[in-house]
């Protein structure tokens, strides 16, 4: 890869202000907890299914809001439900569910009795989960390590049946990894819808029973084609542990999963938004799930030159984020953008710049390099030409996964053709370039060193004013991606709770000890 010449002590410089600002967070990621956590620690335990539309988990955890409990946490009160009546964490759920059983009127069971019973319960999940991960580390073993740069293509019809049709034939045409975009404005919803859904809007409807459909249908065509294909969907919004963990169960291997994108980009709570990411990306660590967040989101807002520093500083916070929560740089596809105007003189040159930056800050991580969307144009073979130039910057790089750029992408699920002609065009600059930068070496006073250090040295200046003034009061004067956001204001802050001293959640605590956390 091509190097920068850029002082070590700056990037030291740099994150050290981003684990200040995370730091600076303790007081809420391990003294709160959140409606959508505690419905995790449900479904974790077993409880699933819907009455109506509504799903058996957030009608219990509702109960015991309704009920002032909820500050205890869940599992204790099915738990000693279970142990007093016999019966299993479903069965104690339904009965709830059908207005049958007040779990606070169940009188207390023996400590030890209860305890146990939690811990059988999340040693068999937990045991399941490392099973899915060693699955995928089998087929590693059997069929190779993932390619780099990996091609990423996304489907998203609104009909799960049909996503598979797509993403068999994005795999046989030599997609990495397929990315079932979520339908519109799910994110927004507080609840994860039940079963196999065939109507969506914009994309399909992320559930339990259509990961697995669609995991069943890569390995399907995985091992026809002797490649483990890589699934990648949202762990995103106001349920994000929820689908982090019904991920986990179905063995999805990458998670859109993004500390900042909610609040900034969907008006959620920054107290929920950054409680539910911990512990989503807990799950992800323990799963052995990639994350990726979504940097190339400012720069739909915000212009791609000017606000540069705001992508690096952010990058740097999602690692600090990441690694609270268990997750190796192996497995954080930090996210950033070609999004500068190509009309611009030299806007190859600053893309290459902002590129080779987030590499060398973040040489481990398997980047997530998004394409050109703002400046894309119904002239197919100008934004053709200039997707090829994002996948040469890729490959110069050295970025772990590239969403490719394609055309009829947003205005409909692309045409097969379209995403045949994207992958094809990938796989010829990949090839053509394999080896070009060993040829290659940046002047150290020359445009692109003195461009990358510019951003270097302006994002040093703005993590330290975030940490001065701590990262709510920054989001709040719009000093990420000109949106402003308030501590109390967005959706969700209503399932924000305070823990009860005897608060108890069996998955986080046996997770942080098992990742080396506590």
């Amino acid at each position: 890869m091509i190097h920068l010449s850029i002082d070590k002590g700056k990037i030291a410089q740099a994150r050290g202000y981003a684990k200040e600002i995370v730091d600076s967070l303790d007081w809420l990621l391990k003294g709160y907890t959140s409606s959508t956590i505690e419905r995790t620690v449900l479904r974790l335990m077993g409880i699933d299914k819907a009455v109506g539309e509504t799903p058996i988990p957030n009608i219990v955890v509702d109960h015991l809001i309704e009920k002032n409990v909820i500050e205890r946490g869940a599992a204790y009160w099915v738990a000693n439900a279970m142990v007093a009546l016999d019966k299993s964490a479903q069965e104690i759920a339904d009965e709830v569910a059908a207005g049958k059983l007040d779990l606070t009127n169940v009188p207390a069971q023996d400590k030890k009795k209860v305890m146990q019973c939690i811990d059988d319960l999340t040693v068999k999940m937990l045991n399941h989960i490392k099973k899915q991960n060693q699955f995928r580390e089998d087929a590693h073993k059997r069929f190779g390590p993932r390619r780099k740069p990996s091609i990423y293509v996304i489907v998203a019809t609104g009909n799960i049946y049909d996503d598979v049709v797509q993403a068999k034939a994005a795999a046989r045409e030599g997609a990495d990894i397929i990315a079932v975009i979520r339908s519109t404005a799910q994110s927004l919803l507080d609840y994860v819808p039940y079963g196999a859904t065939t109507v969506g809007f914009g994309g399909t409807f992320a559930t339990q029973e259509n990961f697995r459909i669609m995991r069943e249908g890569l390995d399907e065509v995985g091992e026809e084609i002797g490649k483990y294909i890589h699934l990648t969907n949202y762990a995103s919004g106001l349920a994000m542990p929820e689908i982090a963990a019904m991920g986990a169960i179905e063995r999805l291997d990458v998670m859109l999963n993004d500390a900042m994108y909610g609040i900034l980009f969907r008006d959620i709570n920054m107290k929920r938004t950054l409680l539910d990411q911990y512990f989503s990306r807990m799950i992800n660590a323990y799963a052995g799930i990639e994350i990726q967040t979504g940097e190339d989101n400012y720069l739909t807002t915000s212009d791609a030159i000017e606000k540069a520093y705001t992508v690096t500083a952010s990058q740097l916070i999602n690692e600090q984020f990441a690694l609270l929560s268990g997750i190796k740089h192996e497995k954080m596809g930090i996210g950033h953008a070609f999004e500068i105007n190509p009309t611009i003189e030299n806007s190859f040159n600053y893309e290459l710049a902002h590129a080779l930056l987030t590499k060398t800050l973040l040489p481990k991580c398997p980047l997530k390099y998004m394409p050109p969307t703002k400046f894309a144009t119904g002239n197919i073979f100008r934004t053709h030409l200039l997707n090829g130039m994002f996948n040469l910057i890729s490959q110069m790089t050295g970025q772990g996964v590239q969403l490719l750029g394609m055309m009829t992408e947003a205005i409909h699920t692309p045409h097969l053709v379209d995403r045949a002609i994207a992958i094809e065009n990938a796989e010829y600059v990949f090839n053509a370039t394999r080896n070009f930068t060993d040829e290659i070496e940046l002047k150290k006073d020359g445009f692109i060193n003195k461009r990358a250090n510019h951003v270097l040295d302006e994002a040093i200046e703005f993590l330290g004013r975030v940490s001065e003034k701590g990262l709510f009061s920054a989001m709040a004067e719009g000093e990420f991606a000109d949106i402003k956001r308030t501590e109390t204001g967005g959706k969700g802050l209503s399932g924000v709770f305070k823990k009860s001293e005897d608060y108890f959640n069996p998955f986080m605590e046996r997770m942080q000890a098992e990742l080396g956390l506590n």
